[in-house]
C-alpha cells in the first residue's frame, strides 16, 4: 500500500494567513453572495466560522482554525487545494477544527479535496503523536453528496457523508512520480485517491481515474460501490476492500484489478449482488501474489 499522506505541508501556518471568517458579514449579504477563501501553498487561507451561502475556495485553503460551519455548497475551483486533515484549532492553539457542509462539496479541474484524518491509516497533519501513529481523529460532515470532475485527487478519512461520493476521471496520469509541482510535490508523494473510514449515505464510486494508487477500505456504504476504468500505475493498487454495502458492488476494466495487495484486509460485506472483479465468486491470493485464495465479497 502506497504510504499514508499527511498534508503537513499546509499544517504550519504563517501568522500572516489569510483568516476568512463570516461572523462579520452581514446576514442578507451572506445569503445574497458566495464567500472566499483564497491563498497559496505557502500560506493557506483559513477557512472557519459560520457562512450562510456557498464558499469558493481559489488556491489553498485550510480547515484548521476551528469550526468551519457551510450552509451551502463547498466548491473548489480548478487547481485548488482544500485541507481539512486537522483535528485541532492551530490557530488559537485551543479547542478543535472540523468542516461541516450543509449541501454539497463540488470539487473541480485539476482540484486536490482533502477530508479527515484518523490514527494509523491517515493521522492527522497536527496529530502531535502522529510519528507514533496518532491518537486524533478529525469531525468532518457533509450533509449533501462529494462530486469530483477530473479532480486531482479525492482524499476521505473517517467522514461523514450523507450522501454520495463520485469521482469521475482525473488523477495525475498513469505514474508515481511525485510531481514537481503543486501540493504532492510539497509532500514528496505521488498522486493518489483514497476513501477509508467513512460511512457514506448514498453511493461511493470511482471512474476512470489515472492515478498512482487507488483504495477504498473499510467503509459503510448505505448505497453501493462502484470502481470503473481505472488504471493506476502501483501494482499494489485497487485495494477495495472490507466495506460493508447495503447495496451493490460492481467492479470493472480496472488496472489493476480488484485485489487484496498488501492491505492485510477482508473482503467486502455486500447485502446486494456483486459484480466483474468483486463478484462473489472471485477470490484473490491475500497478500499478493503468493498468499492464500479468499473472496474479493461475501454476502451478507
Amino acid at each position: 500500500m502506497l504510504k499514508v499522506l499527511r498534508f503537513a505541508a499546509i499544517a504550519s501556518l504563517a501568522l500572516g494567513t489569510v483568516v476568512l471568517g463570516a461572523h462579520a458579514a452581514g446576514a442578507a449579504e451572506a445569503h445574497q453572495r458566495p464567500h472566499f477563501c483564497t491563498g497559496t501553498l505557502a500560506a493557506p487561507g483559513v477557512l472557519t466560522g459560520t457562512f450562510h451561502s456557498d464558499v469558493v475556495v481559489i488556491g489553498a485553503c485550510a480547515v484548521n482554525g476551528g469550526a468551519a460551519v457551510i450552509r451551502g455548497d463547498l466548491i473548489l475551483t480548478p487547481g485548488s487545494v482544500l485541507d481539512a486533515t486537522f483535528a485541532l484549532n492551530d490557530v488559537t492553539g485551543k479547542g478543535t477544527s472540523s468542516l461541516t457542509v450543509f449541501d454539497d462539496v463540488k470539487v473541480g479541474s485539476g482540484a486536490v479535496l482533502a477530508i479527515g484524518c484518523e490514527p494509523n491509516f491517515s493521522p492527522c497533519s497536527d496529530d502531535p503523536n502522529a510519528a507514533k501513529g496518532g491518537t486524533l481523529t478529525g469531525q468532518n460532515h457533509v450533509f449533501g453528496s462529494v462530486s469530483a470532475w477530473h479532480a486531482l485527487a479525492v482524499l476521505l478519512h473517517a467522514s461523514t457523508i450523507y450522501g454520495s461520493v463520485a469521482s469521475h476521471g482525473g488523477g495525475g496520469g498513469v505514474t508515481c512520480a511525485v510531481p514537481k509541482t503543486g501540493i504532492f510535490h510539497l509532500l514528496k508523494s505521488p498522486v493518489f485517491s483514497d476513501a477509508e473510514d467513512n460511512n457514506v449515505g448514498g453511493s461511493l464510486s470511482f471512474v476512470g481515474l489515472r492515478t498512482c494508487w487507488l483504495g477504498a477500505l473499510r467503509n459503510y456504504v448505505h448505497g453501493s460501490v462502484v470502481a470503473v476504468g481505472n488504471k493506476m500505475a502501483d501494482p499494489d493498487a485497487s485495494e477495495f476492500l472490507a466495506n460493508v454495502i447495503r447495496g451493490n458492488i460492481a467492479c470493472f476494466a480496472n488496472s489493476p484489478a480488484v485485489q487484496y495487495g498488501d492491505s492485510m484486509s477482508s473482503p467486502n460485506k455486500v447485502r446486494g449482488r456483486a459484480f466483474g472483479e468483486c463478484a462473489f465468486g472471485v477470490r484473490k491470493p491475500d497478500p499478493s501474489p503468493n498468499g492464500r485464495l479468499r473472496p474479493i465479497s461475501i454476502k451478507i
